[in-house]
């Protein structure tokens, strides 16, 4: 099945529809654009004309290829009988399947029609069809000419053949294809929801200011802290979609919405949009306050580096002359006090453990090369807080809670990612790539778990789940079972 000379009709001409146009002819296909709305298709050529034109004037894009594009492009007032359809319509169950039995009474039998919902099984869309196994989730990453990823969907009913080709030819347009089974969510936007849950947890519980959980997770390494994410997306559709995620799940706990979101879409506060959600806009979210300059390593009789693996060794090259031991937990032992990489107990939780109860400071996992780095005392410890900073972090004291930011995100991340392939939903080095292409993590979760060892990611859930007494932190089987 071979689909590089494909005629293509494009089925919506707004912001996906355009750019999925675009990239298609692009790569050389004859392409027809058609929209139920009078004018939008030649409207949507238009727009990519002056798009193009800027391309062209920044030295991104020869003319002759704007033209070559533009050309290929033609605005249609009906459907049009060809070898592919890729529809990007309204995501609604309903209109979606209307469409698709216009398609099937048009098209050829060998015709392949290709859905770019985000949230809909596709299982579900290929009910009522006559070929059902002609059916595939194309789904596309907006911007759609710069985002790299595809996920390619299979629903119950669709011919592999039909998958592979589309596959093929996503590799062919410079996208890198993902295979993934039609399950609530997909690939990205299942695995991706602890990012934004667990800084709306963090939220509820008041242990931390959106701009602190985003400062801490930008030094690990994503382009946005949640908060000014979900500002971004829109509450209204960052909630929607968590909401879908939950009820597609029979409401599992782990995928429960937050009150904290709902009362901002309640007040209209909706993020950039509104000009206020998390942050008041333009001026977004405001700077940490500057903690002055590095201080100056610490007296101590006896300094101890413990732990081992990925975050000791990082740890270990900024204290290269210090005693080091092989120990369960990672992180230094100055004198008396143990100022240690979370676990996913408190430090309060810790510290009562210890004999004289001697002091304790806990903190965040360290991912970034410095910046921000969370942490919590048992007790009034600021002066220790010193060694963070030599160790080349600031560190930015919180309420005492139980795995910090990063660490209970990334964690949890890492969680859904094990137990989405666990279920078949994708391999791990799928589950890589589409969080790193689709939503631009610094990470894979498996990359992260190599890194962190599953070992340290099970303890920390397993003691969140001790804290909460809930469902949300439970051990993906999976994970638990690398243990073994």
């Amino acid at each position: 099945m071979n689909l590089d000379n494909a005629r293509i009709l494009v089925v919506g001409a707004g912001l996906m529809g355009a750019g999925i146009a675009q990239v298609a002819a692009q790569a050389g296909h004859e392409v027809a654009l058609f929209d139920t709305r009078d004018g939008a298709a030649a409207a949507a050529k238009t727009k990519l004309a002056a798009t193009l034109e800027g391309l062209v004037a920044k030295g991104r894009l020869t003319a002759e290829a704007a033209a070559a594009t533009l050309t290929r492009i033609t605005p249609v007032a009906a459907l049009q009988p060809v070898d592919l359809v890729i529809e990007a319509i309204v995501e609604n169950l309903d209109i979606k399947r209307a469409l698709f039995a216009e398609l099937e009474a048009l098209l050829s039998d060998d015709a392949i029609i290709a859905t770019n919902t985000s949230s809909i099984s596709v299982t579900a869309l290929a009910r009522g069809m006559k070929r059902p196994e002609r059916l595939v989730g194309m789904h596309f990453f907006n911007p759609v000419p710069l985002m790299k990823l595809v996920e390619v969907v299979s629903g119950l009913g669709t011919d592999s053949h039909v998958a592979q080709a589309i596959e093929t030819l996503a590799a062919r347009w410079g996208k890198t294809p993902v295979h993934t089974r039609s399950t609530p969510g997909f690939i990205v936007n299942r695995i991706a929801r602890p990012y934004y849950a667990e800084a709306l947890m963090l939220l509820q519980d008041r242990v931390a200011r959106p701009e602190m959980i985003d400062a801490c997770l930008r030094a690990a390494g994503f382009r946005m802290g949640p908060c000014e994410l979900m500002d971004l997306i829109g509450h209204d559709t960052n909630f929607a979609v968590t909401n879908s995620v939950f009820a597609a799940n029979f409401y599992d706990r782990r995928f429960t919405p937050s009150l904290v979101q709902q009362e901002l879409v309640d007040a209209g506060f909706l993020g950039r949009k509104s000009g206020r959600g998390f942050y008041r806009y333009p001026e977004g979210a405001p700077a940490l306050p500057a903690l002055g300059a590095k201080p100056s390593r610490p007296s101590a009789r006896r300094v101890v580096l413990h732990g081992r693996g990925g975050i000791a060794d990082r740890l270990a090259a900024a204290l290269p002359d210090v005693e080091r031991q092989s120990s369960e937990w990672t992180g230094l032992e100055v004198d008396r006090l143990q100022i240690r990489l979370t676990d996913g107990r408190t430090a309060n939780q810790i510290a009562a453990l210890r004999e004289f109860h001697a002091p304790v400071v806990v903190f965040d996992l360290p991912l970034g090369d410095g910046g921000d780095l969370a942490c919590a005392c048992s007790g009034n410890l600021a002066d220790h807080l010193a060694w963070l900073a030599v160790l080349g972090f600031t560190p930015r004291p919180m309420v005492d809670t139980p795995g910090l930011i990063v660490a209970r995100t990334i964690a949890m991340l890492v969680n859904e990612a094990h137990d989405a392939v666990q279920q078949g939903v994708c391999s791990e080095e799928g589950a890589d790539a589409a969080m790193k292409l689709g939503v631009n993590y610094p990470a894979g979760p498996f990359e992260w778990a190599a890194l962190w060892g599953e070992r340290p990611i099970v303890d920390l859930l397993d003691a969140l789940d001790a804290y909460y007494r809930g469902e949300r932190y439970r051990v993906s089987p999976y994970l638990r079972n690398l243990l073994t």
